[in-house]
């Protein structure tokens, strides 16, 4: 199965908001992440986690995003998006197609899909 027949539209912010603005976001549109981006060039990724870990002791989130986004292509098969967030312990890899963003792909949309990319092992 092919990661972009399950990933997800990823919900990108263009400025620095605040981390209680990531948090509302988060929690109205019910994801776990944000990518901070300008343009077509991403800055960071920000997680429930970085949220929880530096709510209080931070206020932006460029002070929380991982600058250091691992990305995978959208036509890349879903066993390689596991091995590359199991290497790189991640839940997370936005999706990109010839260097332009367009989808996430998360360990929850891999479980959630699981039958059918198993049924798909068992019978290449």
């Amino acid at each position: 199965m092919l990661i972009k027949e399950i990933m997800k539209t990823p919900f990108v912010v263009d400025k620095d908001i605040s981390l209680k603005e990531a948090a509302k976001i988060m929690k109205n549109k019910k994801i776990g992440s944000l990518i901070f981006a300008s343009g077509s060039k991403i800055n960071g990724i920000v997680t429930e986690s970085d949220l929880t870990r530096d709510f209080g002791k931070q206020e932006k989130i460029s002070q929380v995003m991982n600058p250091k986004v691992i990305t995978i292509e959208a036509e890349e098969n879903v066993d390689r998006a596991v091995e590359v967030m199991k290497e790189n312990k991640i839940k997370r890899l936005p999706v990109l197609d010839h260097g332009k963003l367009v989808g996430i792909i998360t360990a929850t949309e891999i479980i959630a899909n699981f039958e059918d990319i198993e049924e798909e092992f068992i019978f290449e």
